[in-house]
């Protein structure tokens, strides 16, 4: 899937989260949901997952921008 099919849910472009670098959360045109972050070592998942960190801010802008 290219980025370019992700509607971003998360930063506002203004510098602080405004880079491909960032932690942000994206919605598929299937309503799923993407999550891009740190890469923790806190466990192994199974093959096939991977774990990712973000602030807890981040979360809470993507859920407002949901109307959840």
């Amino acid at each position: 899937m290219a980025r370019e099919e992700l509607t971003r849910l998360t930063g506002n472009g203004n510098g602080t989260c405004g880079e491909d670098d960032c932690p942000n959360v994206y919605r598929t045109a299937s309503g799923s949901i993407v999550v891009q972050g740190d890469v923790p070592d806190a466990f192994t998942p199974p093959q096939g997952e991977r774990l990712v960190e973000i602030p807890e801010s981040v979360l809470r802008e993507a859920v407002r921008a949901l109307g959840w």
